[in-house]
């Protein structure tokens, strides 16, 4: 899709905005940001069925769809295939895979702790599950919790030392950035990168959506430069950009529907028919999620005593 491609019909669809962002999912809001730093015209639409989907957020256009679980991300995949690669002449430097390390890594890190573990899932629960009924938000969130954990590598005898390295290593990290950027607008002295996104993402999220008395918020604040960086770039390319932004659209990748996005012209009796059938969809994927959860919960709590007392301490 390089040369004179048509950027009228790009589209990246994430999960809901939330906490005063366009979209508070810690994974969809970098590739949001690459693009706003990008200068890459796009409409932004919501996908709020699919609240565990590994494949959000996505892009399209046409035919043309680029998944966050595939080829590396979404960024990434826009990268290869020459939509929009903002580190063409900065992925040969030796610094821009030690940054990516520890913003990739370390940071991310971090947060997925934070987020599941460390704040017990305040605000996970209010991005992914909250529009979902009591029951079910809960026993995904248990699932995803879990995961999680396993991700981390962390198990009832390790929880408290790997609590430890997590939070040195953010620390660390945060000092090396810090030291970096100094009072530079970007990472990379003049120009915006693609580990510009995640950091700004990153800084945004630590900032806006976790709770005052989380550990990685308050190792954040202790460095004023990197405040300021994040505040310069959100005034320069996310609120300025804000001022005619496209309505938030329910969109669907190929592979959940086959119907694409109805024109704003369709009359109210045909529109009504289409939010049935949403509706539809929505108590099928309810009911199946159900169920998932109900034979995941089963094969779980039959694994060994040793797992479920792990699980109970959660």
């Amino acid at each position: 899709m390089e040369g004179d491609q048509d950027t009228s019909d790009f589209t990246l669809v994430t999960r809901k905005p939330c906490f005063g962002l366009p979209t508070a999912c810690p994974n969809c809001l970098p590739a949001y940001i690459y693009l706003k730093l990008a200068q890459l015209p796009f409409q932004l639409a919501f996908n709020p069925t699919f609240p565990d989907s590994e494949e959000l957020p996505y892009f399209e256009s046409g035919t043309y769809v680029a998944y966050n679980n595939e080829d590396g991300g979404v960024i990434e995949k826009l990268k290869k295939d020459g939509i929009v690669n903002l580190d063409s002449q900065l992925q040969s430097l030796p610094e821009y895979l030690s940054l990516k390390a520890l913003i990739v890594s370390w940071l991310d890190e971090a947060l997925t702790y934070e987020v599941w573990v460390g704040t017990e899932g305040i605000s996970a629960s209010k991005i992914y599950y909250s529009d979902l009924p009591w029951a079910i938000g809960k026993f995904l969130f248990y699932k995803q919790t879990y995961l999680a954990k396993n991700r981390l590598g962390l198990t009832k005898e390790n929880a408290e030392r790997r609590e430890k390295l997590i939070y040195k290593r953010a620390s660390e990290a945060y000092e090396a950035l810090s030291t970096r950027l100094g009072e530079q607008k970007f990472l990379f002295e003049d120009r915006p990168s693609s580990l510009d996104a995640f950091f700004l993402s990153h800084i945004l999220f630590t900032i806006q959506v976790l709770p005052e008395t989380s550990v990685l918020r308050c190792k954040l604040l202790e460095h004023s430069n990197l405040v300021r960086y994040a505040e310069r770039l959100k005034s320069e390319f996310l609120e300025a950009s804000s001022s005619s932004p496209s309505p938030p659209l329910h969109s669907f990748p190929p592979s959940f529907s086959g119907k694409g996005s109805k024109p704003k012209s369709k009359p109210k009796a045909e529109k009504s028919e289409e939010e049935k059938k949403f509706k539809k969809r929505a108590r099928f994927f309810l009911a199946a999620q159900f169920i998932a959860v109900v034979i995941y919960v089963s094969v779980m709590g039959g694994v060994s005593s040793d797992e479920v007392e792990y699980e109970d301490d959660d």
